[in-house]
């Protein structure tokens, strides 16, 4: 079995004016939440004259508030809206992706999305042995990781070997998906809780919910650097799974009083 230890680092849409365009219409469409009182609207504007709030109707007041927060607040709901893509392939692109073959040296591909995709099919594809299974092992990879690969390389053309699993369950023999083996169908455990748990050391420096900003600051060294790490870390996690280590060491003696009962289920 050829064992594929990978993890993808996803952004937001970076194409220019995408950005712009989730600010633009958060603007138009910005409104006072509908639960949003005249005291409240008061508040935020910093009007506290009781006599003023009184004579003031809710309509105005919040009208007030609109203006006085639109451009603030819509910039906020705007920029929250666009990096939300970062986790829809329709919306986002892949900025990383790192990989290793069973203990192998960890590489990991940056650049543009198409030369990303590019680099790690190219990796696969070298490393494909036709006489052993390919087992793909990462944390969500099942229900993420592959899912957003395939459909990224569907948008820009980018064929993946025709072997590597691409909207997998996560309990096809195809993949082994660290979350999954932990929490459950439906469950979710963070990597980072997972070594907790584990006693594996988690993350130092960096979590995906920084990686858009380390993209915009063009810090890509960091952001492959945090991913070959993750990779490292779903590769401690599937050894401590899967009893590794201790099957590495297990004495062969200890198989002496099972093989009788083997060859009489057998007969």
């Amino acid at each position: 079995m050829s064992k594929f230890f990978h993890d993808t680092e996803t952004v937001p849409d970076m194409t220019p004016g995408v950005r712009e365009s989730y600010l633009a219409a958060a603007i138009a469409d910005f409104k006072a939440p509908s639960s949003m009182t005249r005291e409240q609207a008061a508040a935020d504007l910093g009007v506290i004259d009781p006599n003023e709030i009184k004579a003031t109707p809710k309509e105005a007041m919040i009208a007030r508030w609109v203006g006085r927060f639109r451009e603030e607040k819509s910039a906020e709901v705007g920029d929250a809206e666009w990096r939300k893509g970062s986790l829809d392939a329709a919306h986002g692109q892949v900025c990383c992706i790192a990989v290793a073959v069973d203990d192998g040296e960890i590489n990991s591909y940056t650049g543009s999305e198409r030369e990303i995709l590019e680099g790690f099919f190219c990796h696969l594809a070298d490393s494909f042995d036709v006489r052993r299974r390919p087992l793909f092992i990462g944390h969500n990879n099942a229900a993420f990781d592959l899912p957003f690969i395939f459909r990224r390389a569907v948008i820009l053309g980018v064929q993946p070997p025709l072997w590597m699993p691409t909207v997998p369950r996560p309990w096809d023999t195809s993949v082994f998906d660290t979350m999954y083996q932990w929490a459950g169908n439906g469950g979710r455990i963070s990597q980072d809780n997972l070594c907790k748990a584990l006693g594996i050391p988690g993350k130092d420096g960096m979590d995906g919910s920084m990686v858009c900003d380390a993209y915009l600051a063009g810090r890509i060294d960091d952001i492959a650097t945090y991913c070959r790490g993750d990779v490292d870390k779903v590769r401690q996690i599937y050894k401590r799974m899967t009893f590794y280590q201790a099957q590495q060491e297990a004495p062969l003696e200890q198989f002496d009083d099972v093989a009788p009962w083997l060859t009489q289920e057998a007969a």
